[in-house]
């Protein structure tokens, strides 16, 4: 890759890189450390990656970036099944973006990712295996718990206006 393209990259997929990132880590200053460290790594090995497959190891970097933090942090957690008592909302919401947000925030890591690479940015599934490390069916089987579980908390808060 050269300097250009690693410029056109950084123009066209440092947005789309960061909004995945601050979705699941939800801080900005972390979000934009991880965006920063990605291109930084993508930077480190520009004579080695083709432009084409550019976007996929900018995400696939991020990804794994965001996962090291978290567990640098300490914050990584595993919800076991208890989809029951996350379901038990009485919050009054107003705004349904709010209501999703709070959904998505609360599934499972994994879940979270997929369900972010394919609603959010996009992605086809064989893209966020490669992303995530996953072959092409466990990523549809997180990618239908992760809908699963937000279809039922959405349709549990009788109070979304």
């Amino acid at each position: 890759m050269t300097v250009a393209e690693y410029n056109s990259c950084a123009d066209q997929y440092s947005d789309g890189v960061y909004r995945f990132i601050l979705k699941n880590i939800r801080d900005d200053d972390t979000a934009n450390d991880i965006v920063q460290e990605s291109f930084v790594r993508m930077w480190e090995r520009v004579k080695e990656i083709s432009y084409e497959k550019a976007k996929a190891y900018l995400f696939t970097t991020a990804y794994h970036t965001m996962i090291d933090h978290i567990r640098r942090n300490k914050r990584y957690s595993e919800m076991d099944g208890t989809y029951e008592s996350e379901l038990q909302s009485s919050n009054s919401y107003n705004d349904l973006k709010e209501v999703i947000d709070e959904a998505v925030a609360k599934l499972p890591e994994i879940q979270r990712t997929v369900i972010l690479l394919r609603d959010y940015e996009g992605y086809a599934y064989d893209e966020i295996g490669e992303i995530t490390g996953l072959n092409e069916s466990q990523v549809k089987v997180y990618i239908f718990r992760a809908r699963t579980f937000l279809k039922q908390y959405i349709g549990k808060l009788d109070l979304v206006v």
